[in-house]
């Protein structure tokens, strides 16, 4: 594996995030101010607890989960779109790097500024809740894996969209409405039983349950199960993404 060229696509990604880090950072941690005003205050108001945790505080890991989503997808797919768009993907494909080079530059950056902007909306918590993390290993655990897996996932929507609004349609139809669906702001214990069986099929909700039994113990589901899940959606991706550089689809076009 060319290691040089891995990072070299790594750095050039992470040099055009700090360009631009303080709109980067801005929009998160104000659309996060703005989740606890409307979430934690006027809901939290009206639901004190679940499951003995405080309302403002249960919302944390899925605003959290939140973020790492939508960043990890949007930074991925603009990153490898941008150099089809433009027609420097050649100068990638031509170069002595190989697919998993190209994908570990690209889709490493993305994973890093989601997770930065995640332990910045931690840290932005701590000024409206009380937040205590039970199991601080597996909480960065699940953030690596879930922002890989995503940045994964954004990486095959960069290579497959064709224009700037199949990027965002993904993200906007898809993405955000399972994160809403998947727990984020509750608890699947408080649907009726018929609906905490719909919301089971929700991928999401097993990535938010793990995550969030990483901050309280608490869980919707068995956190092996969540592990596998996030494990079997890189294991996917990595597959399609290799298929998609040894076939040349949507790279050629």
């Amino acid at each position: 594996m060319n290691r040089h060229g891995a990072v070299a696509i790594f750095g050039r990604e992470m040099a055009r995030f700090f360009r631009t880090i303080w709109q980067s950072i801005a929009s998160p941690v104000v659309s996060t101010a703005l989740y606890f005003v409307v979430f934690g205050s006027a809901i939290g108001g009206r639901i004190q607890s679940v499951e003995g945790v405080q309302y403002g505080a249960f919302i944390v890991p899925g605003l959290m989960m939140l973020t790492v989503l939508q960043q990890s997808v949007s930074n991925a797919s603009f990153g490898i779109y941008f150099p089809k768009f433009s027609g420097t993907i050649y100068e990638y494909l031509v170069s002595p790097v190989g697919w998993i080079e190209v994908t570990l530059g690209f889709v490493g950056a993305a994973a890093a500024k989601a997770i930065l902007i995640a332990l910045l909306i931690l840290l932005t918590s701590f000024f409206f809740v009380g937040v205590h993390v039970l199991h601080p290993f597996w909480m960065l655990a699940f953030l690596f894996l879930t922002s890989l897996a995503f940045s994964l996932l954004g990486f095959i929507i960069g290579l497959w969209a064709k224009s700037f609004e199949q990027l965002q349609v993904v993200p906007l139809m898809v993405i955000t409405p399972l994160v809403f669906l998947g727990g984020a702001f509750y608890s699947a214990d408080m649907l009726p039983p018929f609906w905490e069986g719909v919301a089971k099929l929700n991928p999401v909700l097993y990535l938010i349950s793990g995550f969030r039994w990483s901050f309280f113990g608490l869980a919707d589901v068995p956190v092996t199960v969540s592990l596998l899940a996030v494990a079997a959606m890189i294991v996917v991706c990595m597959g399609i993404i290799r298929w998609i550089f040894a076939s040349g689809w949507r790279l050629r076009e």
